[in-house]
């Protein structure tokens, strides 16, 4: 495999289905596949359309043009030996040719997400899953394109086999033809494939032991079975093009037609729909259309330089952002291709997603989805798959949301918002006070934060192995009083300003505002336990017995980034220098000093082992916007120690080309880990780059 390129590609549809693959055009994961259609958007991820097997037919000889690894180990066709060049932009694009022929492919997956023209609410909203595919031959002779289907029926996350149980309908009509899978457990989705020219030969025949070695790597299923109903022959004359439309749900009269124009139209409504993104009528008009009069902050640039690596990032950034069905509302999923829309990488993606690049809409509409589901002073962190109540384990996403709410309103002074959404804040402020779930409760006796439960991580560092969190953190950590401290800062301020409007109690709410900042003082003094002298850094926890953890670790950096900061000048510069030192890398901040003997070095392997080092000494890309903050909080005359270009060459070339990914190894050469493409990797370097 040493000459294949197994580098990634990505396409969404803004309602959580993607397609993607390889620049060899070879199938290395569970994820690859040309329709992941989410049929419960954006959940219920299902492989319905996994390839089209090509080969081409010049002056009578047959060149295969597919490539698959197969459980024998072989590696056959080996079409990508052909393939000429591969480029992401405008959308995927492959050439594979010979001396007297080219064939080029590329694949579009069209926004999913259409509002109705009276009105602007998404509960009107009309979603569609498709994917279109044009293939375009020049050559000196006529040829003949053959392309043999490939499909499945199966969870994202699995691997289809054959099986007696397992049946799939074809139901043939003018150029098109109607699929779905039959079992046991039922019907499976419905979907279709047409096309623009050709004729299809029913011809159902199984395709047996295909192999994925990432999950191979990853100690995961990787083998497949693949069912083919038929293939497509297309008579090709040079210039010719053939375009086809895979799209889920049954039969439509009103569908849109098929047409030779159908792809180049669809790639320029594309171009058009991201050409909005971050421009100032994208960022001032809601839902509705109406334009809003917001008034922008300094610390919130608007328009970066136009810059194709801007744009660029514009364009990954979007792939997070997906429709919710069962909240009607806009969320953003975590990371591609397996997490889903998780509350904490959320809120923290949330200023580099939507406040430096205008869509202060979808930034309210997103503070105000999550402030909805508030229970116990908790914001959920996941949304689960079914349309149940939502997962509340975490102590940091609700301070997340009001430090993010902070950070929306410096940006935008909406202060009716802040008006609809402080009983949200006084919640959480209760909760905690008064104690939540998990044994979530401030202490009395110096004002932190803290939490006790056994068998959980509530923190960032998560991670939990046959029961037991692999960084444990119970007690008071670090960055949870940092962000407390943080809110109860914004809670003064918002009471003070909200006592001076024309609405609510003035002397309630102006008495809640000294409240909160009494309590705030206490808390800053309080934070100065966190201090360690010795070593010129923040114990990472206290736990309720007054130990201490010192261990190197990032959240020092997260505690001195926020927008209100209780450490001491000094007390920043020296934590910032030891961070350069021990924990900063050419791709974000290591999650634990390589000098502490429970550090490991690379993140591979099983679960177990992925999970033992996924916050000890694992890089974050999403950390170096923190380590930014504070540098120009606390050094602001000296040059940041943080060269972008590493980031950008990653960008442009490695992983998923055009994304970044969630994580790094901690030892050079720093090899990309984890999920291909991340919400907050994409969302902290564009706050900053």
């Amino acid at each position: 495999m040493v000459d294949l390129d197994t580098r990634e590609w990505l396409l969404t549809n803004g309602l959580g289905s993607f397609a993607s693959g390889t620049v060899a055009d070879v199938r290395t994961r569970t994820y690859h596949g040309w329709l992941f259609a989410a049929t419960n958007p954006p959940n219920g991820r299902t492989l319905l359309f996994s390839h089209l097997e090509a080969s081409l037919e010049v002056s009578k000889k047959v060149v295969p043009l597919g490539t698959n690894i197969w459980g024998t180990g072989n590696i056959e066709p080996t079409g990508y030996k052909l393939l000429h060049s591969f480029d992401i932009n405008p959308v995927p694009k492959w050439i594979w040719g010979e001396q007297d022929w080219q064939l080029s492919r590329q694949l579009i997956m069209p926004y999913g997400l259409e509002t109705s023209h009276n009105s602007g609410n998404l509960q009107d909203s009309l979603v569609s899953h498709r994917l279109l595919i044009q293939y375009r031959y020049e050559g000196r002779e006529t040829a003949i394109l053959r392309l043999r289907l490939l499909i499945a029926d199966r969870n994202f996350h699995s691997q289809q086999t054959q099986s007696s149980d397992l049946q799939f309908s074809q139901l043939l009509g003018y150029r098109q033809i109607y699929l779905q899978a039959m079992s046991n457990d039922g019907f499976g989705t419905p979907w279709r494939l047409r096309w623009t020219q050709g004729e299809y030969r029913a011809d159902p025949v199984w395709y047996w032991n295909y192999e994925f070695p990432e999950e191979t790597q990853r100690g995961l299923g990787d083998r497949e079975d693949l069912f083919s109903p038929g293939y497509l022959t297309v008579i090709l004359k040079p210039g010719d093009a053939v375009t086809l439309e895979a799209r889920i749900g049954f039969p439509e009269q009103s569908i849109d037609s098929l047409t030779p124009d159908t792809f180049a139209e669809a790639v320029e409504a594309e171009q058009e729909r991201l050409s909005q993104i971050g421009s100032w009528e994208s960022g001032i008009k809601g839902q509705g259309g109406q334009a809003k009069n917001y008034t922008l902050s300094p610390l919130s640039p608007l328009f970066p330089p136009s810059t194709k690596t801007w744009q660029q990032l514009l364009k990954a950034s979007d792939q997070f952002i997906v429709y919710r069905a069962s909240i009607a509302n806009p969320t953003v999923m975590a990371g591609y291709h397996w997490f889903n829309d998780w509350g904490r990488d959320t809120l923290i993606a949330l200023p580099g997603l939507t406040l430096v690049t205008g869509r202060f809409e979808l930034a309210k509409n997103l503070l105000q989805t999550f402030g909805r589901y508030c229970r116990h002073g908790l914001i959920p962190n996941t949304f689960p798959d079914t349309d149940t109540e939502p997962a509340y384990n975490c102590i940091d996403a609700a301070l997340w949301w009001i430090e993010t709410l902070g950070l929306y309103l410096e940006a935008t002074q909406d202060w009716q918002f802040l008006a609809a959404q402080f009983s949200v804040v006084q919640q959480i402020h209760k909760a905690f006070i008064g104690g939540t779930r998990y044994n979530i409760q401030v202490d009395a006796t110096d004002g932190l934060l803290g939490w006790d439960a056994p068998g959980v991580a509530l923190t960032w560092m998560d991670a939990v192995v046959e029961g037991q969190p692999i960084t444990p953190r119970s007690g008071k950590p670090v960055e949870i009083n940092a962000l407390w401290y943080s809110a109860l800062c914004w809670m003064s301020q918002w009471a003070e300003h909200l006592s001076q409007l024309e609405t609510g109690d003035k002397v309630r709410l102006a008495n809640q505002g000294k409240r909160y900042a009494q309590q705030a003082q206490q808390v800053k003094t309080s934070l100065q336990k966190f201090w360690n002298p010795q070593l010129g850094y923040l114990y990472d926890t206290i736990d309720f017995d007054d130990r201490r953890n010192a261990q190197i670790r990032p959240n020092a950096v997260l505690a001195v980034s926020l927008h209100h900061c209780g450490f001491l000048p000094s007390q920043g510069r020296q934590i910032l220098e030891l961070a350069t030192d021990r924990l900063l890398t050419p791709y974000g901040l290591r999650s634990l000093d390589p000098a502490d003997p429970e550090y490991i070095g690379r993140c591979f392997g099983n679960s177990q082992k992925r999970d033992r080092a996924y916050h000890q000494g694992t890089v974050w890309t999403w950390l170096i916007g923190a380590f930014i903050r504070g540098w120009q909080r606390f050094l602001p005359e000296q040059p940041i120690p943080f060269s972008w270009q590493p980031l950008l060459d990653h960008l442009w070339h490695d992983a998923c080309i055009g994304s970044i990914s969630e994580i790094f190894d901690g030892e050079p050469p720093h090899y990309p880990r984890g999920a291909v493409a991340q919400a907050w990797s994409i969302a902290e370097v564009m706050r900053h780059i």
